[in-house]
């Protein structure tokens, strides 16, 4: 009974008298113990402040041409599932639609339902017995926005493509959680970072024995390569490899996206 008892208050965070009630009512089932001890809310958000969320899930919310996303991770998988964790997360992102802030402090600091975000969070701590984290807020309004996530959960995008169809900016949303783009533009990527890419590659071209007079047009075509990895509009898009997404979209183009993914 003691080693339980131990047990338990380590797992939960619960005080002696609250698991010592808990183990009698669950008749020493330790597993139907921590369950009464979530359902009555007294397993301690606070005690597991130290304990890693590594997993989780994502969700958005989207109201014609408003959207919000947000990132709620929790330390097991198990709890990523739960229809109890996936409703609260649902109604984060109801509340960042409404919240209409990008800034994860403010977020916390917004009320839904009387209690602010943040007390939100540690209540569903408390209730389910892990660590959980609100990590990822965004909000965007646009032309005509769309968001995605991946059929596990773990994968969030939202974009908002100007001039297109809510069915391309869906597919947008699609393709920037399959071939997860960094950039929107060339312009957003470091020139400085360009430069020192251009001369590691210039030297191994030359080291490789290189005609000199080739080597700037080797390195420029893998220069080339590097934007269409990493710049969206220039990859190739995932439903057609024939096309880019600049083409795909004809004379739309993409204004904003935002993508949230696990552990990334």
């Amino acid at each position: 009974m003691l080693e339980s008892i131990k047990k338990l208050r380590e797992l939960t965070g619960a005080g002696m008298m609250d698991v010592k009630k808990a183990l009698a009512d669950a008749d020493n089932n330790e597993e139907k113990a921590i369950a009464l001890l979530r359902e009555r809310g007294i397993a301690k958000a606070v005690k597991k402040g130290d304990r890693e969320a590594k997993e989780g899930i994502v969700r958005f919310a989207v109201d014609g041409n408003r959207a919000a996303i947000v990132e709620v991770n929790s330390e097991t998988d198990f709890v990523a599932r739960n229809s109890d964790f996936q409703a609260v997360v649902e109604k984060l992102a109801q509340a960042a639609l409404a919240a209409k802030t990008s800034d994860l402090d403010t977020f916390k600091a917004y009320t839904v339902d009387g209690e602010t975000v943040a007390d939100l969070v540690a209540a569903t701590a408390g209730k389910i017995g892990e660590n959980i984290v609100l990590n990822k807020v965004a909000y965007l309004e646009g032309s005509t926005v769309a968001g995605y996530v991946h059929s596990n959960g773990k994968i969030g995008v939202l974009v908002d493509v100007e001039g297109g169809s809510e069915a391309q900016a869906k597919d947008v949303a699609l393709h920037v959680a399959a071939e997860r783009p960094q950039f929107l533009t060339r312009d957003e990527v470091d020139s400085s970072d360009i430069e020192k890419e251009r001369e590691i590659l210039t030297n191994k071209a030359l080291n490789e024995g290189k005609p000199q007079q080739i080597v700037e047009k080797i390195v420029e075509g893998q220069i080339g390569k590097f934007y269409s990895e990493k710049v969206l509009p220039e990859q190739a898009f995932v439903k057609d490899n024939s096309l880019t997404v600049a083409k795909y979209l004809g004379g739309a183009t993409v204004k904003r996206f935002v993508r949230f993914e696990i552990g990334a």
